[in-house]
Parts: structure tokens; C-alpha cells; sequence
């Protein structure tokens, strides 16, 4: 009996998520409480049976400055509209066969940002019989609606799906609706919910000694890099011209136009940057020039289980191997991915030395430079092409624009290029992050690593 008991705890705890992966041996005080999704052995079995998840297309709009670009008039589901529509029309796909449409999305009231994706499906030619919903986990809406849908296709529930993003940050800028708890004083982590964003990067840049010149340094990079990307047409392949409207402020003139570029990419220096002043705090680090851009636009990414992919011959942009979300303390929110990265690759099986490219998201460049810095790596694998300070950050967009970018820069890197991590901080406190790996590069044989050792067998079975 005794013996039966101990098989059945050794089960248990083998079906358990190991805890190694989300508290390590660092001496920080980081830790988080991660919810990870996939594990080494599915990640080497599943391509094997032709069930793994793959992206067959990823596409996004410019993204513009919000309340003065290039979408300061266009309607949300104007956004959203044209890039489901080009994920369908792009891959041939019939678009009743898709099993739902899951859009990430922050600011906008939720019933009625729902009823506009909803109306933007159908601009988009999806019939009534497919569904839609959306999904907030504020910065990571994006990458979540996408971890969703290929959780679903994993479990299921369907095996067509898409994941976007949204954000019009022009209609609905970032704001407290309503009176706040009382209760909150008594909580410090839940008062601290309540912090302004650049107070947080204003939090971790004095915590752990990141410098205002290092900060302007990464915008400076950031900026360069990505109207590098916009000048040699990197971005010509995932962006989706969208036929819009400017109307003039002074006359109400309509103007209709077309916007197929990011225009909030500057040309910069860091003696421009260093004559700005702390915007959060008087003597702080956290300029206008070294933060995010507000900004506009969408995104979308098509997903399916990969015998349906080869079945319709679509060819594979990349393959989704693992998904992890953490919570860190929300007084410097910005550290997430420097826990949630090493989580979701250790989900894939993989370390950090195997990834090729990293796309972090630049919330603040604070945070951004700490996560470079934190986990060691190489600043010529993370945002090649620019990331939020020079792009922008449509916050519900964020994740999905990012996909885009990441799987369009592997596939042009070819077999340089075979894994690839997509990562962004979260207010309130956590991070997300996700693997994926180039669409032509999987295999049955080399998909994890050799496995060390049998901790996970019973005796009887050594």
C-alpha cells in the first residue's frame, strides 16, 4: 500500500509545474507566482504528431502617434478591420472555418470595445457563426489573446483561431474611472497598483542604479535601429496599408489618406535627449524622450494546429512553443520580463543562450535596460529593428504588433535564426513572455534537450 501511495505522489508531482523555474537561486528580491503553459515533453512530442500550434500569418498596422498621427481620426474597429482581413485574405483561408477571434485590448470601456470588435469582424467578412472576445492583462493583451487561442487549439476546442491586438489610445486615453476603494491604504502592493506608470520606472532606474544616460542611450539605439528597419522595407512585409482619414482640426475638412508607415520614428541624439526634463519626478530619470510612445493601432495573428497548416499547404511562419505570465511587485512593475523570460524559456525546454532574437518590449528605458542587464544578454538579439520608444505602445496591440515583427525578422534571418522570445512588463505589477521558433525549423529529433536525469520515475521504473 505504502508503495502504491508513493507512486501516486510521485504522479502528482510530476504532473505538477516545477517550481524551479519560477523561484531561483538569485539572492533578488524577484520572485514571482507564474502561470505556465507547455513543457519540454510536449515540446518534443507534439510536432511529431502533427498536432503543435503554428502561425501562418502575422500582419499589423503603422503605428501612429495617438491625438496627432496618422489614426487621430480613425475609428478602432477602422483598425482592427483591415488586419483581420488580411490574415484571411493572405493565407486563402475560408474565414467561417476559423473557431474564434480572441482581441487583446486596455482602455476602452469593455462592452463596448467588445461590440466594436465584433462590428470590425464583420467589416473584415467574417460571417455571424464566428465568434469574438476579448482579453486584458493591460501590456500583455496582445501576446495573451494569442497564447489563448493557441491554448484552445491545444485543448480542442477549435483548430483555426485568431489573436489580435488593439488600442486607440486617441479615444481612450489613460484614465481612473470612478472613485478608488479606501481600502486600498491599508494594502501597500495594492496602493502601489495605483502608482503612475513612470513612477515605477522612475522606481526601478533608482532601485538598480540605471543611469539617465544609459536610458537615453536606449532611445537613441532604439530610434536609430528603427528608422534603419523603415528605410531598407523591413516592415514592408508585416505592415497593412490603412485607407483612412485626417480631418483638419481648424476647417473640419476630411482628407482621406493612406498610412502604410510607423510615424513616430525620430532622428535623435543624446544631446537632444539630454535637454529634457523628469516628467514624474524632480530630480528623476524618466523624460518624454527615454518612455513609450502613446500611440495607435492593431495587429493579428493566425493560428492553427499545424496538420491543418500543411493539410491547406500554408506555409509556417513559426511555431508557438510556450507561454508564461508572472507577478512581480507592482512599485517596479517594469522587472517582469526579467522574471517571466527565463520561465517561458525554460517551459520550452530551451535556455537562454538558444535564443536568437528577443523582442522586449520598451515600456520605460529604465526597465528595459535592468532586463537587458539583469538576464545577461546580448543587446544585438533584442529589438534589431527598434522597439516601443522609437515604434510606440498601443498597450493592447503591444503583443501582437510584436509577434508580427519578431516572426518576419526570423524568417529573413533564415537558419541564423531558429528561436525567438517576444517579453513585456505589465502594470499592476507581473510580465509575460512567449517562445515561438521559425516556422521551417522544427523537428522531430531535436526539439528538446537530452533529458539528465529520471527524477520524474518512479523506482520501479529505474
Amino acid at each position: 500500500m505504502e508503495k502504491a501511495f508513493n507512486r501516486q505522489r510521485v504522479l502528482f508531482d510530476h504532473l505538477r509545474p516545477s517550481s524551479s523555474s519560477l523561484h531561483g537561486t538569485d539572492s533578488s528580491s524577484l520572485s514571482a507566482s507564474a502561470c505556465v503553459a507547455g513543457d519540454s515533453a510536449a515540446y518534443a512530442r507534439t510536432n511529431v504528431f502533427g498536432d503543435d500550434v503554428v502561425i501562418v500569418a502575422a500582419y499589423r498596422t503603422p503605428i501612429c502617434k495617438a491625438k496627432r498621427g496618422g489614426f487621430k481620426d480613425t475609428h478602432a474597429d477602422d483598425l482592427l478591420a483591415p488586419v483581420l482581413k488580411a490574415v484571411i485574405e493572405k493565407s486563402n483561408l475560408n474565414p467561417s472555418e476559423v473557431g474564434d477571434i480572441v482581441v487583446g485590448t486596455v482602455l476602452a470601456p469593455g462592452s463596448q470595445r467588445a461590440s466594436e470588435c465584433r462590428m470590425a469582424a464583420f467589416y473584415a467578412g467574417f460571417p455571424e457563426t464566428v465568434p469574438i472576445r476579448t482579453v486584458n492583462r493591460q501590456c500583455s493583451s496582445g501576446l495573451q489573446a494569442v497564447a489563448d487561442v493557441a491554448a484552445s487549439i491545444r485543448a480542442g476546442f477549435y483548430d483555426i483561431g485568431i489573436g489580435a491586438g488593439l488600442e486607440s489610445m486617441t479615444a481612450n486615453p489613460m484614465a481612473w474611472e470612478g472613485s478608488v476603494n479606501p481600502k486600498v491604504k491599508i494594502f501597500e502592493q495594492a496602493q502601489n497598483c495605483l502608482l503612475p506608470m513612470g513612477v515605477t520606472s522612475e522606481n526601478v532606474a533608482h532601485r538598480f542604479g540605471v543611469s539617465r544616460q544609459e536610458q537615453d542611450q536606449a532611445a537613441v539605439d532604439s530610434h536609430r535601429k528603427a528608422a534603419a528597419a523603415t528605410a531598407t522595407g523591413k516592415f514592408k512585409d508585416e505592415i497593412i496599408p490603412v485607407a483612412t482619414k485626417i480631418v483638419d482640426p481648424k476647417s473640419g475638412e476630411e482628407k482621406p489618406v493612406t498610412i502604410s508607415v510607423d510615424d513616430g520614428i525620430r532622428n535623435t541624439t543624446l544631446a537632444d535627449l539630454a535637454k529634457l526634463k523628469p516628467v514624474f519626478k524632480k530630480d528623476g530619470s524618466t523624460t518624454a524622450g527615454n518612455s513609450s510612445q502613446v500611440s495607435d493601432g492593431a495587429g493579428a495573428v493566425l493560428l492553427m494546429k499545424r496538420s491543418i497548416a500543411e493539410r491547406k499547404g500554408l506555409p509556417i511562419l513559426g511555431v508557438f512553443r510556450s507561454f508564461s505570465a508572472v507577478g512581480v511587485d507592482p512599485a517596479i512593475m517594469g522587472v517582469g520580463p526579467a522574471v517571466a523570460i527565463p520561465a517561458a524559456v525554460k517551459a520550452a525546454g530551451l535556455e537562454l543562450d538558444d535564443i536568437d532574437l528577443f523582442e522586449i518590449n520598451e515600456a520605460f528605458a529604465s526597465q528595459y535596460v535592468y532586463c537587458r542587464n539583469k538576464l545577461g544578454l546580448d543587446p544585438e538579439k533584442i529589438n534589431v529593428n527598434g522597439g516601443a520608444l522609437a515604434i510606440g505602445h498601443p498597450l493592447g496591440a503591444t503583443g501582437a504588433r510584436a509577434v508580427a515583427t519578431l516572426l518576419h525578422e526570423m524568417k529573413r534571418r533564415g537558419k541564423d535564426c531558429r528561436f525567438g522570445v517576444i517579453s513585456m512588463c505589465i502594470g499592476t505589477g507581473m510580465g509575460a513572455a512567449a517562445v515561438f521558433e521559425r516556422g521551417d525549423s522544427t523537428d522531430e529529433l531535436c526539439n528538446a534537450r537530452k533529458v539528465e536525469s529520471l527524477n520524474h520515475l518512479s523506482k520501479d521504473a529505474r
